[in-house]
Parts: C-alpha cells; structure tokens; sequence
C-alpha cells in the first residue's frame, strides 16, 4: 500500500479531535430530525429584501439564525450546562438567560474557526448580520494558531483543575515538542500581530464557547440532498443544532379545502440533546415554537430593526395595492 500524503495534526484539528471524542465518549445523544416547510418562509424573506440595497439585505442563514434562537427560548433546558460525576451519577445543570451561540465557520485556508455569537435572544436580525460581519472581518485579520493557542491552554488549565496532571503535562509537550508542535508567531511578526487592536481581531471572548451550538453545514454545500442525522454536542453544553440545505420536495398543502402534494421547500434541521440533561419531552416547546413560526412567516418583520420595519411595511402595501 503505497501513501499518498501524511499530515500530522494541526492545534485546530487537535482540538476538534479532542473535543468531539469527549463529547462520544461520554455523552448520551438523543438525535432528532425535523423537517418544516418554509415555502413560505422563503418567500416572506425574499419580499423584505425585495428592493433593498445589497449591502441592506439580510441573509436567509441570519434568518434561520434568529428563528432557532426562538426556539431556544421556548425551552430554555436546550441552553445550559452540564455538570457530571459518572462514578457517583450526581450532577448538575445550569440554565443560562443569555444565548451564546456557537458557531463553526470554515475560513479561507479550509480550516475551522469556532466564534461566539453573544446575547442572540435580544438581538433582531440586523444586529445579528452584523455582529457576524464584524467576526468575519476579524477573521481576516487573526491568526489561527495564536488565536486557538489562547483556547487550547485554558481548556488545559481547566484540565489540571480537574485533576489530570498527567494529561496535562502530555498536552503541554505535544504542543512544545516534535512534528506536531504548535507554530506561533515569534520577534518582530508578534509585535506586529499584538500591537493589532483587540476590537479588529479576533479574542478571548470573540473564541470561548457559548452557550449552544448551532452549525450551519447547508452553507458549505447548498446543492446537498442529504439530511444530517447526528452531530456531536460540545461538553459541557447539552444540546446542538444542525441546519441543512433547503431543497425541494414534495410536500403536503391545502388548497380549496383539499389536500394535494406539491412541491415546496423543505430545511432539514437536527437537533441533537444529552440525555444526562432532558428528556425529549423538554425539547417539544421549541419545535411547537418553530412551527408556529414556519407557519406564520410574517412574524419575522418583527424582529428587523425599526427603520426596515417601516420600510418593509410600505413596500407591502404598495404591492399589494397594486395588486
């Protein structure tokens, strides 16, 4: 058997790998998939936009973005931490107000970049596409290795706080020692990277990990057929969110008071839960909250800022005057 590459782990794939076999090892997945039709939440959203400068658009992701965020909100369990002693089965879960979300993101170079997203259940859907603007200018200025350093040495501290010196000091001299180390800018080159303000790169809080999870794998390929049907959860929190591709598919309508299939658009989104943490039962208030919303798509001109509001708005009745 002839090789055709070896690659040895970089910090990020170091941490990717160390996390996800955490979150196997011992956490209970419970994994759902759920399928709403959002014909007509896609067609809300293109009438907001309709008319908009480009730079005033707002993205169908952003969209989905806030709409889970609900969801969360309606079952407030899918936004804590998990606390659990396997030896002894005791335990504790905290719930938190704020959601932070979680999301991965992959770069220019390929790589995976992991940002916060802070205080979503407050934020309309304008502050939120541009928060996420501002992380992906930050991105461009950071580098990957010292920005991820920082994470990878206070998840070892949380390490030996736990008592896993040993893994600990295994940790240090993988990242100090041989083909795998970490490179990290040194003399001049970090000057220059440091003396770059925090507020235009990425740091500490830009990179900790939130409350939640959401991942966004439909942006990476919008061609996909497929339907996620697990994904890991991120120690310590206790739930995740997957979003697919819209795709059409047949779906049922009713129309004139009968029921035919036709064909619509469909998101596939799974929602993955520790077991330590809920029962599924917890978890219904948030597909209820989905649906509703899904099915009374209007409701998100709510969450625009107050001046595309008004304007939205007119735009309706115009249209629909002329109508």
């Amino acid at each position: 058997m002839n090789n055709k590459k070896t690659e040895y782990y970089d910090i990020q794939r170091k941490m990717v790998a160390s996390i996800t076999t955490d979150s196997w090892q011992n956490i209970p997945h419970i994994s759902y998939v759920y399928e709403p039709d959002v014909t007509e939440l896609f067609e809300e959203y293109q009438r907001i936009n309709r008319g908009l400068r480009p730079e005033d658009k707002i993205t169908f992701n952003t969209v989905i973005l806030k709409i889970i965020t609900e969801g969360i909100k309606a079952a407030p369990v899918l936004n804590s931490h998990i606390e659990y002693n396997h030896k002894t089965a005791k335990g504790k879960i905290t719930t938190f107000e704020n959601i932070d979300i979680s999301m991965p993101t992959i770069l220019p170079d390929g790589r995976m970049m992991t940002t916060n997203l802070h205080n979503c259940q407050d934020k309309t859907i304008d502050r939120i596409a541009a928060d996420m603007k501002e992380l992906r200018e930050k991105m461009e200025n950071s580098n990957l290795n010292e920005a991820l350093y920082t994470v990878a040495f206070n998840k070892t501290v949380d390490t030996v706080k736990k008592g896993k010196i040993l893994q600990a000091l295994l940790r240090i001299a993988e990242s100090k020692l041989g083909k795998t180390k970490t490179k990290l800018l040194k003399g001049q080159a970090k000057k220059d990277y440091y003396s770059i303000p925090e507020s235009e790169r990425l740091c500490d809080r830009d990179i900790e990990q939130g409350t939640i999870t959401v991942s966004n794998i439909g942006s990476l390929y919008r061609g996909q057929r497929g339907t996620a049907a697990l994904l890991e959860i991120i120690p310590p929190q206790v739930a995740v969110f997957c979003i697919g591709a819209v795709q059409e598919r047949p779906v049922v309508k009713e129309i004139n008071g009968k029921k035919e299939i036709v064909i619509g658009k469909v998101l596939p989104i799974c929602m993955a839960m520790d077991h330590r943490a809920m029962d599924f039962g917890e978890a219904v208030p948030c597909i209820q909250k989905l649906d509703e919303i899904f099915d009374n798509p209007s409701v998100i001109r709510q969450w625009l800022d107050p001046d595309k509001q008004t304007l939205t708005t007119v735009k309706a009745r115009k249209l629909s005057d002329a109508s």
